[in-house]
């Protein structure tokens, strides 16, 4: 694979600047590591700015866990946007920020204040305009390395939500994700303060095109060992914004896309693959092209999900396992990282491949932090968020896409279909995610500790329990824990048979109440 191109090919304009360089800065990492991390805790104090006393403040609700995200404009409008471009700016002591935006009908405002609210603080703004999370990401991460620095950045987005919501997601230098733990909570807090004076030198703003760079940084990936038919459902996101210019670019690729042109109103269907019911313009198309796989992505681009030639769901969790076998026979003995809701397959799969498994709480950050501090190759959670190391430590649909392409064409070229890879890994029966919404969460928990306190508890993320052992008749294995983007709790349950699943999930409904539809 070969690299990206430098970052002085990338096509710029600069506004109200007289230079479009960026001054060189201090090239000290500041991290976003999980919470239970010595690092973290260390690196986080270097992140964020002193503690002041401030009074008390109502929790505005939009802050969450790991971004931004609200009603427009009943909640998210665009003078809270000038806000929080503000405390972003202050929080992280910036000279200069990034800023991408996705195409809902109010990012163009909701961007625009922010980007004021930052150049107030007196901190230099590059825009790069419409873009994907992960192109903005790719952007953050490539000006840190490549010498063009900033201190960091954020995407308008709201992801997979509806079109009357928006947000951001939030990182420092080197694409280090900002969340809850780190920094979202000291953002919120700022907000409800009275807004600061602007500064006597006002920040400037750079404007910048990033896609011929980020094109090349995911074609980097490819590797395609044969000719490969492909169905895409671009959902009306923001993969539509780049992959008219990544496709003609991967030799052997026939691909057949609907639904590729951006719209913030997502006109077709909710652009969230994770609903069974949102795979089914793909699985059509997958039939009607005769394709050896189709991939459906979310909003803003950063998730995928695939379906095999058959037009059956491959879930997350194994496509983690196939696609840590590739990367591990490039790295043997490299650990890959995978989220505790995941098929026991997972595990077995690295392990088996050389690897070192690495289970981890869900969430991007724990994700990413995780990585990081295991030098990990590769990542993935059952929500579709593949990770990778060679693109900053962050998740990218349209990379997870290009991977899996490089392996269904190499095994194409050899007479095998994309289901007869996953016929190996269905080896236990799985619920998939359950939503409950009950009102005392934190109780619901506790109860379930006692019930099962037989089996292996761990307390990761939730309560995990586990009962006989792997190869056994009876083993099989749940985890239950607080959504941190929903008022809900989330089960997922794995057995050796199906009929063990049915009567295990049975008994745990029966405990926490009838499941959300």
């Amino acid at each position: 694979a070969s690299p990206a191109p430098p970052l002085g090919t990338w096509e710029r304009a600069t506004c109200a600047s007289p230079t479009p360089t960026a001054p060189r800065i201090s090239s000290r990492v500041c991290g976003a590591y999980a919470p239970t991390s010595k690092r973290a805790k260390r690196e986080t104090q270097a992140l964020l700015p002193a503690k002041t006393s401030t009074p008390p403040y109502q929790s505005m609700g939009i802050f969450k866990a790991y971004d931004i995200r609200g009603l427009v404009p009943s909640e998210l409008d665009a003078d809270l946007g000038r806000k929080i471009g503000n405390a972003f700016a202050r929080l992280l002591n910036a000279k200069r920020l990034l800023v991408g935006q996705d195409v809902r009908t109010h990012s163009p405002e909701i961007a625009s204040a922010v980007m004021d609210g930052i150049r107030d603080a007196g901190c230099d703004v590059v825009s790069i305009g419409l873009s994907s999370t992960p192109m903005t990401y790719f952007a953050i991460g490539a000006n840190d390395t490549e010498g063009e620095n900033v201190d960091g950045g954020l995407c308008v987005t709201a992801s997979h939500n509806p079109g009357e919501y928006n947000g951001m997601k939030l990182c420092s230098r080197g694409s280090k994700p900002i969340s809850m733990a780190n920094g979202i909570g000291e953002i919120e807090e700022m907000c409800a303060q009275p807004y600061p004076e602007p500064a006597a030198e006002r920040g400037k703003l750079i404007e910048i095109d990033v896609r011929e760079a980020y094109t090349a940084h995911v074609e980097s990936f490819a590797e395609l060992g044969g000719e490969v038919t492909l169905a895409i459902d671009a959902a009306n996101g923001m993969v539509g914004h780049i992959l008219p210019r990544l496709l003609p670019k991967l030799p052997g690729v026939t691909a057949h896309s609907i639904f590729l042109e951006p719209d913030g109103t997502f006109p077709n269907h909710e652009a969230n693959p994770l609903k069974e019911e949102n795979l089914d313009p793909v699985r059509e198309l997958v039939s009607q092209a005769a394709a050896d796989l189709g991939v459906s992505f979310d909003g803003d681009a950063d998730r995928c999900c695939f379906v095999d030639e058959t037009g059956q769901t491959v879930s997350a969790d194994l496509m983690t396992a196939l696609l840590a076998r590739e990367f591990l026979k490039r790295e043997p003995g490299a650990p890959v990282v995978y989220d505790l809701r995941s098929s026991w397959v997972v595990k077995e799969v690295i392990a088996e491949s050389g690897g070192q498994p690495v289970r981890d709480r869900v969430g991007h950050s724990f994700i990413k932090a995780t990585m990081r501090d295991n030098g990990a190759i590769f990542g993935g959670e059952l929500s579709g968020h593949f990770y990778f190391r060679g693109n900053f430590v962050c998740d990218s649909g349209v990379i997870a896409m290009v991977c899996a392409l490089n392996l269904i064409s190499a095994e194409k070229a050899k007479g095998r279909s994309f289901s007869s890879l996953v016929a190996d890994l269905r080896r236990y029966h799985s619920t998939g995610e359950i939503n409950f919404r009950v009102e005392d969460k934190a109780a619901a928990i506790a109860r379930l500790e006692q019930h099962y306190a037989d089996g292996r508890q761990d307390q990761l993320d939730g309560i995990t329990v586990e009962y006989g052992q792997l190869g056994d008749d009876e083993w099989w294995w749940f985890n239950v824990r607080q959504s941190n983007t929903e008022p809900l709790l989330r089960l997922n349950l794995e057995a050796s048979s199906a009929a063990l699943r049915d009567r295990r999930r049975d008994e745990l409904i029966g405990l926490l109440g009838d499941p959300e539809a």
